[in-house]
């Protein structure tokens, strides 16, 4: 399965939350500096999903705000 992010980077409470036509947002702490934000993005997709973080792999969107993410269940 594909899910598009749209990452809210330095946010002060980490979320999940599903907006209009099944876009992520995903909030998280980190900075996005040397990949720490979508490693942190990773971590949430994946306890979102209830599946393993080896089982998300970001396809597109490494310096973006907007990415897309693969999920095997």
């Amino acid at each position: 399965m594909r899910v598009v992010v749209r990452a809210k980077p330095r946010s002060k409470a980490e979320y999940v939350k599903e907006l209009e036509g099944g876009v992520l947002e995903v909030a998280v702490k980190e900075v996005p500096e040397e990949g720490r934000a979508n490693a942190r993005i990773v971590e949430l997709i994946a306890e979102y999903f209830g599946v393993s973080k080896s089982s998300v792999r970001q396809l597109s969107g490494h310096k973006g705000r907007v990415k897309v993410f693969q999920i095997m269940k």
